[in-house]
């Protein structure tokens, strides 16, 4: 009888500090779900990506995003055909898109406590071989050991050696896309 109660106390024990404990460490992400918007008046071209893998350190804010490029998925097969092309993204050349960055306003956010916290970004975005920073606004929410982060930003193509001069493409796609990124890590 005594081994069974205090076999229940060291379960409770050990329930009540995990918890109630911060959520500290490297966090990691496999499901993460990119999605691009392109408005033009011509067409509106929408993309989804469910295959983001992402990792978050919460000690030093180290945020980490790789992107198949392959893995969108679009309405019309012809659009993903047109963006995995060589005249577009040319996925089998540069098959990832990755971000490498920092949360800056690190000790605005408490991993330890339920709440939602909005971070400051700041990093490297790879896509199509090109590298440039941006610096971007994240919304952090912490609900029961859950940790969700959220960042829009708009991706100017150009910057990324990804233009159209002419013909239908230049009409089709916007020279800015919206791209929201949504990851939770557990």
């Amino acid at each position: 009888m005594k081994k069974s109660i205090l076999s229940l106390a060291v379960i409770a024990l050990v329930i009540v500090t995990t918890a109630f404990s911060p959520i500290v460490g490297k966090l990691v992400s496999k499901s993460g779900h990119v999605n691009f918007f392109s408005h033009t008046a011509v067409e509106d071209i929408s993309a989804d990506n469910y295959k983001v893998v992402s990792t978050l350190t919460t000690e030093t804010g180290d945020l980490i995003y790789s992107i198949p490029m392959q893995s969108f998925e679009f309405e019309k097969s012809m659009m993903q055909k047109h963006f995995n092309s060589n005249k577009f993204l040319d996925t089998k050349q540069f098959p990832k898109a990755k971000f490498k960055g920092k949360i800056n306003n690190l000790s605005d956010i408490d991993f330890g406590a339920d709440g939602s916290y909005t971070a400051n970004v700041t990093g490297d975005l790879t896509i199509h071989g090109v590298s440039n920073s941006v610096t971007s606004d994240a919304s952090i929410t912490v609900n029961g050991g859950e940790v969700t982060v959220e960042v829009i930003m708009d991706i100017t193509l150009a910057d990324f050696k990804i233009a159209f001069e002419k013909g239908k493409p230049s009409t089709n796609i916007a020279k800015k896309v919206k791209a929201t990124v949504i990851t939770v890590y557990k």
